[in-house]
């Protein structure tokens, strides 16, 4: 059995555990073994995980649903992972998955790989490709033992349907030690900011020093604002320089986006920058320096002012849709 933890939250099943699902599926028909998936609430998702090819999902209620506890939440894990002869645990590359299955390998003694991509076996060792160094190295390594836990990359791997099938639902109450609940989440503040939160952006304008200032970014908004879906983010130096807040950071040390366009302004596509850009579909580059790094990586490229060029973006666009 390849047994996956799935996270969901505002209704649905989080994009990251469905990415992760195409590389349990892979790894599940290399060993002839079925996927079944570990919940912590989300019962009425649950059946719609058929869909990309679960089995079984068994959801887990009470207080192991109700707050984050990562170390319960690994002990439940661990639980379902014997009961099921798991032959692998595998997760999404969310912090709170990473986190789980850290918890899990520690107490169990497993090995683990973070941001792996790949997966070949011969149904005991493993043969994995993973991400290294915020993904500017890649790792070929060898893993053995009974049991091995993986975690996937977020935004590197296809999201893929593979049937119409709904999985079977269980609601399962793992005995979990009490103990195990002295760390956990006691409440959530959400940051008072408007608009998309980065990692759900369609549209991403991104800008770096070349902007220029905190009143600068205002030409960025303006032009974020043409579109549904879209939202400004920024290179570090523009959020340690005080001109955008730390949640509208992308890069190594921020947020990661796989947006349809992401239109980076001024900003020279430091591979720190880039590992949380890569994931975009198309990249629209807008710098005065044709050799700069981000000119190579886009799609488009324009060579220019950006503070030229972004204003006439934004009235071509406010033209064509009036």
């Amino acid at each position: 059995m390849v047994l996956t933890l799935i996270e969901h939250g505002d209704g649905e099943i989080a994009e990251t555990s469905l990415e992760m699902l195409t590389l349990a599926r892979d790894l599940a028909d290399q060993v002839d073994e079925d996927v079944s998936a570990a919940m912590f609430g989300g019962e009425e998702l649950a059946a719609g995980l058929g869909e990309y090819g679960v089995d079984t999902a068994y959801v887990c209620g009470g207080d192991l649903s109700e707050s984050y506890a990562p170390e319960a939440r690994a002990d439940a894990l661990g639980i379902l992972m014997d009961d099921l002869d798991s032959a692998a645990v595998i997760g999404g590359g969310t912090d709170t998955a990473n986190e789980v299955l850290a918890h899990l390998s520690a107490k169990r003694d497993l090995a683990m790989a973070a941001n792996t991509l790949e997966v070949d076996t011969d149904g005991e060792t493993c043969e994995i490709t993973r991400q290294r160094w915020g993904g500017s190295l890649l790792e070929h390594a060898t893993m053995e033992g009974e049991t091995k836990v993986f975690s996937a990359p977020d935004h590197e791997l296809p999201i893929e349907p593979v049937g119409d099938g709904e999985a079977a639902v269980e609601t399962i109450t793992p005995d979990v030690d009490e103990a195990s609940f002295e760390v956990a989440i006691d409440r959530v503040e959400e940051a008072d900011i408007e608009g998309v939160p980065l990692p759900e952006a369609r549209i991403v304008i991104g800008g770096g020093r070349g902007v220029g200032g905190e009143e600068d970014f205002e030409q960025l908004e303006e032009l974020a604002d043409q579109f549904d879906g879209a939202t400004v983010g920024a290179t570090r130096i523009a959020v340690d320089e005080g001109w955008v807040s730390h949640d509208a950071q992308i890069g190594q040390t921020g947020q990661k986006i796989a947006p349809d366009l992401y239109i980076a302004a001024g900003l020279s596509g430091a591979v720190q920058h880039w590992v949380g850009a890569k994931g975009s579909e198309n990249v629209l580059a807008i710098n005065t320096d044709p050799e700069a790094a981000i000119m190579y990586k886009g799609d488009y490229a324009i060579v220019g002012d950006l503070h030229e060029v972004v204003p006439e973006l934004t009235d071509a666009i406010e033209a064509a849709t009036d």
